[in-house]
């Protein structure tokens, strides 16, 4: 079994997230949909304290781009300009390719008679809600939860105790959406708006039929293209795979040459290499990481590769959190050499910086001066005029 370090392993794991690529002069919408050729997914969250989780890992490989190009991919479609992305259930609720949805369809499968618990609790009280809701997107088109809401009161009158409320329909429209039979159309102001699944993916991506078997195989080989080089559980957990699932497809593309055993200089498992994926001598440059980028959102691979211990802290009470509620890592010539506390404050014009802290050995000014450029440009980004440092973290008095 071939062996490399671990600055190897992390080198090519930076090339195949797109870090080692030059940034492109001016963005475009190939360059933006470049980068989930790179990462296969993009996680949606509903935090917004300095950006929509699904546009910033695209703003730290491209640099500064038109946001309305990643919500034409997913959210718009005609006939000049197709969806590229849609919605469903991937790592957690995420954006993917729209040719992958059939790939998902043993997970909608399994998601059939319900995601949650509760939600079947609804279906036993509300045993028509589906499809009566159904009937609804059939009639109206594409809306939201809210919305159907409002329709079914209109030819249903509420009565004490009703169960026609938001909280059963939100449900069961989540639910429904888990199960592939409706997706979404749209995000306004970030909400979902559903529609029925035939009109969202297109009649000969619907169409397609895959095994779970070949499915889980092709999730699993995505992982690998996204990751350069992981471990089973690295490959797993990208997908959310289960391990009975992820083993015999390792297997299989191990067998048909498409992934290669490697030891890993310090790790406890055996890694897998994709097939073709470039190693590159160096990687330079400087990012900002949101909490859900796909480098870094299983955090237990990013100890391994960078060394560095990193925790979301947004549900830890304040007086318990170390470093800040919305921390970003920042990367700086392929290693994470800090983590700055952001918030955007759109209506004071200003990026705070509540807090910064460097890793040991970097609270240097060198750190500092590819931080602040890299902070100018967020703010840049986003509109803001002001960068505002506050007092807390080693690196904040060099900022």
């Amino acid at each position: 079994m071939r062996k490399i370090s671990v600055g190897v392993a992390r080198r090519v794991a930076l090339a195949a997230q797109g870090f080692a690529a030059r940034k492109p002069v001016r963005s475009t919408r190939r360059s933006v949909l470049g980068v989930v050729e790179k990462t296969q997914l993009l996680q949606l969250d509903s935090v917004s304290a300095v950006v929509r989780a699904h546009y910033a890992p695209v703003f730290s490989r491209i640099g500064a781009y038109d946001r309305s190009l990643l919500d034409e991919a997913a959210w718009r479609h005609n006939a000049r300009r197709p969806r590229r992305l849609v919605e469903y259930w991937a790592h957690e609720a995420a954006l993917i390719p729209v040719e992958d949805w059939p790939l998902m369809r043993w997970r909608m499968t399994q998601f059939e008679n319900g995601r949650w618990a509760g939600v079947r609790k609804v279906v036993e009280r509300n045993p028509t809600l589906g499809k009566d809701i159904l009937d609804v997107f059939a009639e109206v088109g594409a809306c939201t939860a809210g919305e159907v809401e409002r329709h079914l009161e209109l030819d249903k009158p509420r009565a004490k105790g009703s169960w026609w409320n938001l909280s059963d329909t939100k449900m069961i429209c989540e639910q429904l959406f888990a199960a592939g039979a409706l997706s979404v159309d749209k995000r306004v102001s970030f909400a979902r708006h559903y529609d029925l699944v035939e009109r969202v993916i297109p009649p000969d991506i619907l169409a397609r039929t895959v095994s779970e078997e070949d499915a889980v195989r092709e999730l699993v080989l995505r992982a690998a293209t996204a990751h350069g080089i992981g471990t089973e559980t690295d490959l797993r957990d990208y997908y959310r795979l289960h391990r009975r699932q992820t083993e015999p497809a390792i297997a299989d593309l191990v067998d048909a040459g498409e992934l290669h055993p490697v030891e890993v200089e310090g790790w406890d498992k055996p890694a897998y290499l994709r097939e073709g994926t470039p190693i590159p001598r160096r990687v330079e440059g400087a990012a900002l990481l949101c909490p859900f980028d796909p480098l870094i959102f299983f955090r237990a691979r990013t100890e391994r590769l960078f060394d560095f211990h990193y925790r979301i802290e947004i549900y830890t009470p304040e007086p318990k959190r170390v470093h800040g509620y919305y921390v970003f890592p920042f990367l700086l010539n392929g290693e994470l050499v800090g983590r700055v506390d952001l918030r955007a404050e759109r209506a004071a014009g200003r990026l705070s910086v509540p807090a910064a802290f460097a890793e040991p050995g970097y609270d240097t000014p060198g750190t500092a001066h590819a931080l602040t450029e890299a902070l100018r440009d967020m703010a840049d980004w986003l509109e803001l005029d002001k960068v505002v440092i506050g007092p807390r973290g080693n690196l904040a008095p060099l900022l």
